[in-house]
């Protein structure tokens, strides 16, 4: 679905509602399910059921707790550490697609949980030592 409003979902859904009334009221104006054009409207059924999809498509399943912005915007507000501690976490993360420069400690970390061992073992020391 297009709209020319880009910035607020909820302008963009007061877009779709007007252009859905300026169709219905349109000479000649008929609802059909099957195709919406500036002579035809979708059923009022129809047209809820897009918005509770679209609705399910944002939420992505958030419980009734978390499915209002207001909601969000309230738990996140409650504690104010909680975004900083969430970016933390997530700038704490080993990143494959990225370059990173990580300490001592966070390379050996990094490391044994990966599997690999120490990132400072001498290998060739190593092997020169096991041949000799």
């Amino acid at each position: 679905m297009n709209t020319t409003e880009k910035v607020s979902l909820v302008a963009a859904i007061n877009e779709v509602l007007q252009l859905a009334q300026a169709a219905a009221g349109a000479a000649g104006a008929s609802i059909d399910d099957t195709a919406a054009s500036n002579t035809k409207t979708y059923s009022s059924t129809k047209i809820t059921g897009l918005l509770a999809d679209l609705k399910n498509q944002i939420l992505g399943g958030a419980s009734a707790a978390y499915d209002t912005l207001q909601e969000i915007e309230a738990e996140i507000g409650n504690d104010k550490s909680a975004l900083a501690n969430l970016l933390t976490a997530v700038g704490n993360r080993l990143s494959f697609a990225d370059a990173q420069s990580l300490t001592a400690a966070q390379q050996l970390q990094a490391c044994t949980n990966l599997g690999i061992g120490d990132p400072t073992t001498d290998f060739v020391a190593a092997y020169n030592a096991a041949k000799a």
